[in-house]
C-alpha cells in the first residue's frame, strides 16, 4: 500500500468512527464516574472496538466469499452506507441517531460498564466502522504485510480516538456546539467524495467482469 493509500484509509476510518462527535455522548454516559474512572471506560471501549474491528480485517474478505458477495458489489453498497453515513454528518442527523442509540442501550439493559454497550459496540465499532474496515482489508487477500498495514491503521485510529476520549472534557468546552457542528460537517463532505470513490471502484470492477 502507497503511503497516500495509508492516509486514505486513516481518514476514512477516522470521519468513520468520528471521535470528536462520540466525545459529549462519552461524556454523558460517564458522567457519575471519577476522572480515572472515565479513563478505564475510555481505554476499555477502544480495546473490545480494536479487538472487533480487527476480527473483520481479517474474517472480513473470508465472510464475503462465504456468503457469495463479490468485492466489487460489497464496494457499491459499502460506498452506499457510507455515503449515507456522511449525508447524516453533513445534515447534522449522525449526533442525534447516536445518542439515541445510546439512550436506548443504557435504557433496555443494565449496564455496570457502558464501555462494551454502546461506547465500543455501535458507538466506535459500528457498521459503518466494520464496512470500511472490510473495504479496506479485502483487497489485500492472504498478503500479510498489507493486512498488517490495515491492521496498524485501524490500531492508529483507535490510539487518536483514545487520545480524544482522555481530553473529552476540556476539548468539549474548548469547541462547544457550533466548532463540533462545523467540523462533523467538513468532515462529511470528505467520507462522502471517499465514498463516491469506492462506489466508482466497485462500478468499474463490476463493468470489467461483464
Amino acid at each position: 500500500m502507497s503511503l497516500e493509500s495509508l492516509i486514505a484509509a486513516f481518514v476514512t476510518l477516522f470521519v468513520i468512527i468520528d471521535p470528536v462527535g462520540i466525545a459529549p455522548i462519552f461524556l454523558a454516559l460517564t458522567g457519575d464516574r471519577t476522572p480515572a474512572g472515565r479513563r478505564r471506560v475510555a481505554l476499555r471501549a477502544v480495546l473490545i472496538a480494536a479487538a472487533v474491528l480487527i476480527l473483520f480485517a481479517l474474517v472480513g474478505r473470508w465472510l464475503l466469499g462465504a456468503m457469495g458477495i463479490t468485492l466489487a458489489a460489497f464496494r457499491v453498497a459499502g460506498g452506499l452506507l457510507l455515503f449515507w453515513i456522511s449525508f447524516e454528518m453533513v445534515f447534522e442527523r449522525r449526533q442525534q441517531r447516536k445518542s439515541t442509540t445510546a439512550e436506548r442501550s443504557v435504557a433496555e439493559e443494565a449496564h455496570d460498564d457502558v464501555a462494551a454497550v454502546p461506547l465500543a459496540v455501535p458507538l466506535l465499532a459500528g457498521p459503518g466502522a466494520i464496512t470500511a474496515v472490510i473495504l479496506l482489508a479485502a483487497p489485500a487477500g492472504s498478503d500479510a504485510v498489507r493486512l498488517a498495514l490495515v491492521v496498524g491503521v485501524v490500531l492508529a485510529v483507535l490510539a487518536a480516538t483514545l487520545a480524544v476520549l482522555l481530553v473529552a472534557v476540556p476539548l468539549d468546552r474548548i469547541m462547544g456546539n457550533t466548532v463540533r457542528m462545523v467540523v462533523t460537517r467538513l468532515l462529511g463532505v470528505v467520507l462522502a467524495a471517499l465514498a463516491v470513490q469506492f462506489v466508482a471502484d466497485g462500478v468499474l470492477a463490476l463493468a470489467g467482469t461483464t
